[in-house]
């Protein structure tokens, strides 16, 4: 398993969510930067000059060549679809191309053989053709996101590259449904709402931060775990998530140790859409986006360009377990001192918070989100 490629997700990951956090600082929001990367790296096999050199920028994947760059992609696909028995981690790859245009031979078969990518040719004036596209969505998402592409498709449309995670799990120690009572949760203006909040003890991977406290949950086997990150009182959402970086992340992950505590957690249904062009703009790839500059001769002989990236999500939080989805739509067209811990810890998520679904194997985070609002089904 190549760290390189690691590193460059996570490195990316919170380089998004920055971003998309400065458009939607008082909404709810929930990404899976692994989508999105898997997205943009099959379109990356398509760049070339300026553009992939923009686009390696924003992946962070400087110093690493295509080849390695799709070893390592396809590596880490096999390691995380074998992740762990006891849950589910499914993704999957696609491409859609408008019959008629001839795409690059290198390109279509490097997607097929690293990313596992579908590959079909579709007439897109065909009424028919988008919900042929949003049938393979739902189904790869167990139908938690049933569209990613709109009908009728834009006539400028000429390639689709989808990418779609599926993840469920159940907590390794499950939260008892008659330990749910609802408690009040403190909005960011204050304010307070009546939510169903869950609770357990026992002993926990426990972290004291200089202005948080944080807890790892775990799913199965303990391979995958959400990291639940509550500011302090006397901080908020917005000043940790200024924090949020790969060293950070990095540093805070290396320093979680046991420790007995109870933990109090809102029980949350959400569903998250986002058009990424301008977060991606803003974090290097703008070139990829302007029909006048974007170069991917290695995709199609054809004057393409991304005309949109499009991410839908959906997360679900009980008692049980954890159910998450994403898919990621790129749409080519024609012409971005601890302090001392407590001897027993008390974590009540009563506020707004952070979160991040991560793979502790390889270290890759499949999710994370802010959630300032917890709505239940």
């Amino acid at each position: 398993m190549d760290s390189k490629i690691l590193s460059a997700n996570t490195k990316f990951g919170f380089k998004l969510l920055a971003e998309v956090l400065k458009g939607d600082a008082n909404k709810n929001v929930f990404v899976s930067p692994a989508s999105v990367a898997m997205a943009l790296a099959m379109t990356y096999n398509g760049a070339a000059g300026e553009t992939q050199q923009a686009m390696a920028g924003t992946l962070e994947l400087e110093g690493m060549n295509l080849d390695e760059v799709n070893r390592a992609n396809a590596a880490l696909r096999a390691k995380l679809q074998d992740a762990d028995p006891s849950v589910q981690l499914f993704i999957a790859n696609s491409l859609w191309a408008r019959k008629g245009i001839s795409f690059q031979p290198d390109f279509i078969g490097r997607n097929k053989e690293f990313y596992g990518a579908e590959v079909r040719a579709l007439d897109f004036s065909d009424p028919g053709a988008a919900p042929t596209i949003n049938a393979w969505v739902s189904k790869n998402t167990k139908s938690k996101i049933t569209q990613i592409v709109d009908s009728p498709i834009d006539p400028q449309m000429i390639l689709f590259l989808i990418n779609a995670v599926y993840f469920k799990g159940n907590w390794t120690h499950p939260f008892e449904k008659e330990l749910t009572k609802e408690r009040d949760f403190t909005l960011l203006d204050g304010t307070q709402k009546k939510c169903p909040m869950m609770s357990q003890g026992g002993s926990y991977n426990y972290y004291q931060g200089e202005k948080f406290q944080a807890v790892s949950l775990p799913y199965g086997r303990r391979r995958v775990s959400m990291y639940v990150f509550l500011p302090a009182k006397e901080s908020n959402l917005k000043e940790f998530c200024q924090n949020l970086g790969a060293e950070n992340w990095d540093n805070w992950m290396s320093q979680f140790h046991r420790m007995e505590g109870d933990i109090v957690l809102p029980r949350f249904k959400l569903e998250y859409e986002k058009l990424l062009n301008n977060a991606l703009k803003a974090v290097g790839m703008a070139v990829a986006f302007d029909p006048s500059r974007a170069n991917f001769a290695a995709m199609t002989s054809e004057p393409a360009f991304i005309s949109e990236v499009k991410h839908k999500t959906f997360v679900e939080v009980n008692e049980e377990g954890t159910e998450a989805a994403a898919v990621t739509s790129v749409g080519m067209a024609l012409a971005a001192a601890p302090s001392k811990p407590p001897e027993r810890f008390r974590m009540v998520v009563d506020r707004p918070f952070f979160f991040a679904i991560r793979d502790n194997a390889t270290g890759i985070i499949l999710f994370m989100g802010a959630i300032v609002e917890p709505k239940s089904a």
